[in-house]
């Protein structure tokens, strides 16, 4: 199927359009848009796209499938392009990967893309997206600054945070020591190599970093980090409709210059006293003050952990080496796709990992990934005593113990997410 064929002589109005650097490419996707959509479809190059979202054609346009390999990451800039076009003029956008850097994809879904499936396509997903994309956009009852008279300071930000999830998938796993360490690593700044070509125009600050303890029983980055516990949190949970900006920071309470924390009530709270809204609200409201969001969230599944899914840049899920992590991957592969959520998300940590040497133990992760059918990512060593010593003196381990092994490793990945976020920058800029 052709674009002049599709676009020019199909009298049907055009509602949808896959996208690709050539013709011939991705016929799975081809196959299964015909199968869903049947004559009501066109086929683009990238170039073409620009120029027939300006058309009157396009104006009957409800989505695009843009179809990305290894090949088309050489040209970003304008596949960055076609997606903010398309959401421009109100096109969603599913964005199809095969082969694809998370450095890319990272990029892409920061333009926009609405949904994300990977490429071969499983069964019916196409399908799915399509459909979860059709759903009404939610009323906007969600939004901080619907009132009338907004008050002194008290919109959102004009920035736009990346959200970082960790979540252990079983007790002790690290969950918090990494979301602690985490937000200090990122609130350091990039090393100076990194950004010594920025340097010589204007000095980049350090990233602006919120870290939100939204484990509502037994949050402890308050004692991670020596903080008070404040009222003010309780008071932000139970009324996110009346929260503005103003609200939002009396809520945190700063740690050293960069990182602002919201941390746990002072008392133990039912999951359930936060809704899907309330969370939405939090997160959007710190996207848009902050250059990164770090949440830590509890170990329980609770309705809200679809937001803070969806919400996420990076989920980070904490494992260990051991028949309970196992089981709870299981457990939480399941429990995704059968809401249909996006389990791709989940970056797995390897915490407490075999060293190099332990070649045994090295091959049982890995037999362990094949069995699971996923991907270990980060293998993150045992930090040892000066972890907990960090932490009871609520000092981070860059402060504490800056050779420590886990540190070091901590912070290869928010150097790592550092040049991501410079690169993304770079290129929108």
């Amino acid at each position: 199927m052709t674009a002049s064929a599709t676009l020019q002589a199909e009298p049907s109005p055009i509602v949808a359009c896959t996208i690709r650097r050539e013709p011939d490419g991705f016929e799975l996707l081809i196959e299964d848009m015909e199968t869903t959509m049947g004559d009501k479809w066109g086929d683009l190059g990238f170039a073409e796209a620009l120029m027939f979202f300006n058309q009157p054609e396009a104006e009957t346009l409800e989505f695009i499938a843009m179809a990305v390999d290894a090949e088309d990451e050489g040209n970003l800039s304008l596949l960055s392009e076609v997606i903010t076009q398309a959401r421009a003029q109100g096109i969603k956008v599913i964005l199809i990967a095969e082969d694809v850097s998370p450095a890319a994809l990272h990029q892409l879904l920061r333009k926009g893309a609405d949904e994300f499936v990977p490429y071969p396509l499983p069964e019916n997903e196409l399908a799915a997206a399509i459909s979860r994309i059709q759903q009404p956009d939610p009323e906007p009852e969600y939004d901080p600054d619907r009132h009338v008279v907004p008050r002194t300071g008290g919109g959102k930000g004009d920035r736009n945070g990346a959200v970082l999830v960790c979540h252990g998938l079983a007790g002790g796993t690290g969950a918090t020591t990494l979301a602690v360490n985490l937000a200090y690593e990122l609130a350091q700044g990039a090393p100076k190599p990194a950004r010594r070509a920025k340097r010589k125009a204007e000095p980049a600050p350090p990233p602006k970093v919120c870290l939100l303890d939204l484990d509502l029983q037994y949050g402890s980055i308050a004692t991670y980090l020596d903080l008070p516990r404040r009222e003010a949190v309780y008071e932000l949970l139970s009324d996110t409709e009346a929260m503005d900006a103003d609200v939002f920071k009396q809520a945190l309470i700063g740690f050293e210059d960069n990182i602002s924390v919201l941390t746990a009530p002072s008392e133990m709270l039912p999951l359930d006293l936060v809704s899907q809204g309330d969370i939405q609200r939090i997160i959007e409201m710190a996207r848009s003050h902050f250059d990164f969001v770090v949440v830590d969230m509890p170990k329980t599944i609770v309705q809200w952990t679809e937001t803070v899914l969806n919400e996420a840049q990076v989920y980070f899920a904490l494992i260990e080496m051991d028949m309970r992590s196992a089981q709870n991957i299981q457990r939480l592969k399941r429990a995704l796709q059968a809401e249909e959520l996006p389990v791709e998300k989940l970056r797995y940590v390897m915490n407490r990992a075999p060293k190099f040497t332990e070649l045994t133990a090295r091959q049982r992760v890995k037999r362990l990934a094949e069995t699971l059918d996923i991907a270990i990512e980060l293998h993150f060593p045992d930090g040892g005593r000066q972890v907990t010593q960090g932490a009871d003196h609520g000092v981070p381990l860059g402060s504490a113990a800056p050779k420590n092994p886990l540190r070091k490793e901590v912070q290869k990945l928010a150097h790592s997410l550092l040049e991501l976020d410079y690169a993304v920058e770079a290129a929108e800029a």
